[in-house]
C-alpha cells in the first residue's frame, strides 16, 4: 500500500495542477458551445451549438483580424531574432567595450511599463507614416520584445564554449561567418524558445494595437475581441468563441516546438 500511495498521490497532484491550469480554457470552450439561452447558467449545457463560432466570422471580419495578428506576431519575431541574435552573439563572444552596460540598458528599457512609452512611440510611428499600419505595430512591439530577446540569447551564446569560436576563427571564418555557420545551429533550442515567447507577446499585445490602429482593416485579435461588446449587449458566446480561436494558434505552435522549448529551457542546467 505504501508503494502505491506515492504514485497515486503524484498522479492526483498532476491531475489537480492540470485542471487548475487548463480549467479556464476548458470553461471558455464550453461557454463558446453553449446555446445563447444558456450562456448565464452554471453547469453543463443541455446541448452544444456552433452558432457563436459562425457569428464570429459572419458578423466580424475575424479572418482578416487573425491574418493581421499573424503578420504582426511573425514580423516581430523575425525582426527580434535577426537583430537580437546578432547582438547577443556579439555581446557573448566578442570583446566589446561597454557590453555589460548595454545589457543593463536593455534591462532598464524592459522595466518601463508599456503605458509610459505610448506617447513617444505614437509620435515616432506617426512621423514615419506607419500609424494605422501593421508595420507600426511591428516596430512598437519590437521595442519591448527586443530587450527580452537580447537577454535570453546572450545567456545561450555564453553557454556555448569559447573554444568553438576560436577554432572557427583559426579556420578562417569571420565573426559573421562563425555566427552564421557555427553558433546559430548550436543555439537552435534557444532561438526556438525565444521565438515562442516573442510570438506570444506580440500576438496578445493590446495597448499598442489599440492606440496605433483605428480602422477595422488593421485591427488585431485582442482589439477585435475587446470591441465585441455592444452598447446594450454583451455577446459572451462570441467573445468566448473568438478567444478560443485566438488561443488555438498559440497551442499549435507550442506543441510543434515543444521539444525545442524544453531543450532551450534546460540548456546549461547540466554540464558534462
Amino acid at each position: 500500500m505504501r508503494r502505491l500511495a506515492r504514485p497515486i498521490a503524484l498522479s492526483l497532484a498532476i491531475l489537480a495542477a492540470t485542471l487548475f491550469t487548463a480549467g479556464p480554457f476548458l470553461w471558455q470552450v464550453l461557454t463558446s458551445l453553449r446555446p445563447e439561452s444558456e450562456l448565464t447558467r452554471l453547469g453543463l449545457p443541455s446541448s452544444l451549438s456552433m452558432a457563436s463560432y459562425a457569428a464570429v466570422f459572419r458578423e466580424q471580419p475575424f479572418a482578416r483580424v487573425l491574418f493581421n495578428s499573424a503578420v504582426v506576431a511573425g514580423g516581430t519575431t523575425v525582426l527580434c531574432l535577426a537583430l537580437g541574435g546578432a547582438a547577443a552573439f556579439a555581446l557573448a563572444k566578442l570583446d566589446l567595450r561597454g557590453g555589460r552596460l548595454l545589457l543593463a540598458g536593455a534591462l532598464l528599457v524592459s522595466m518601463f511599463p508599456p503605458v509610459a512609452t505610448v506617447s513617444p512611440l505614437y509620435l515616432l510611428v506617426r512621423a514615419l507614416g506607419l500609424r494605422d499600419h501593421l508595420g507600426g505595430l511591428i516596430l512598437a512591439d519590437t521595442t519591448f520584445a527586443l530587450p527580452m530577446t537580447l537577454w535570453i540569447l546572450t545567456g545561450f551564446f555564453r553557454g556555448i564554449p569559447d573554444e568553438l569560436y576560436r577554432a572557427a576563427r583559426i579556420d578562417g571564418c569571420s565573426p559573421l561567418q562563425a555566427f552564421h555557420r557555427v553558433f546559430l545551429p548550436l543555439a537552435a533550442p534557444g532561438l526556438a524558445t525565444t521565438a515562442i515567447l516573442v510570438f506570444i507577446f506580440a500576438w496578445n499585445e493590446l495597448l499598442y494595437a489599440l492606440t496605433f490602429t483605428s480602422s477595422p482593416e488593421a485591427r488585431t485579435v485582442p482589439v477585435a475581441i475587446m470591441l465585441f461588446a455592444g452598447e446594450h449587449k454583451e455577446p459572451w458566446g462570441e467573445i468566448a468563441a473568438a478567444s478560443v480561436i485566438a488561443t488555438l494558434p498559440l497551442i499549435v505552435v507550442t506543441l510543434l516546438f515543444q521539444r525545442r522549448i524544453v531543450a532551450g529551457l534546460t540548456a546549461g542546467a547540466v554540464k558534462g
